[in-house]
């Protein structure tokens, strides 16, 4: 057994530059490499989530502004319409007023014509009473010349 004892002590006394070495080398990674590349990467990822919660500001600024335009729009629209419809109301006045003024001078040109129609009528019925006596004498001249004659 002392033998063995002896050449774990002779491995282990062997192993201890080793040993130095990896903890030497642990250490000089720890802080050349692993240190540095914890923090490149923290600051990455600081970088990268403030880049992520910029974006997601940005995009809820974005939606903002389309409801805000999407109202704007609406009410233009809206404004539109008004416009609209006050120049339909606007020109269906006018056109009623035009119509009125239509049927009014086309109302006073039906009772002139007809004032000058019913003048003329009296004055042919006056024309018309005062040759019927004379056509009435002409009537009995002629019936009566024929009537006398064929009484004879």
């Amino acid at each position: 057994m002392q033998e063995i004892l002896q050449q774990v002590e002779t491995l282990l006394l062997g192993a201890v530059p080793t040993v130095l070495l990896f903890i030497v080398l642990v250490l000089a990674y720890q802080f050349l490499v692993q240190a540095p590349l914890t923090a490149t990467l923290k600051e990455r990822r600081a970088h990268t989530d403030g880049a992520v919660e910029e974006a997601h500001k940005a995009i809820a600024r974005a939606e903002a502004r389309a409801v805000e335009y999407a109202l704007k729009l609406r009410q233009a629209r809206a404004e539109v319409y008004k416009v609209r419809e006050q120049r339909i109301k606007k020109w269906n006045a006018e056109r009623d007023a035009a119509l009125n003024s239509a049927r009014k001078a086309a109302g006073f040109k039906v009772s002139q014509a007809k004032a000058e129609l019913d003048a003329e009528a009296a004055i042919a019925r006056q024309t018309i009473q005062a040759s019927a006596g004379d056509l009435a004498n002409q009537v009995v001249r002629a019936v009566l010349p024929l009537a006398v004659g064929s009484s004879r």
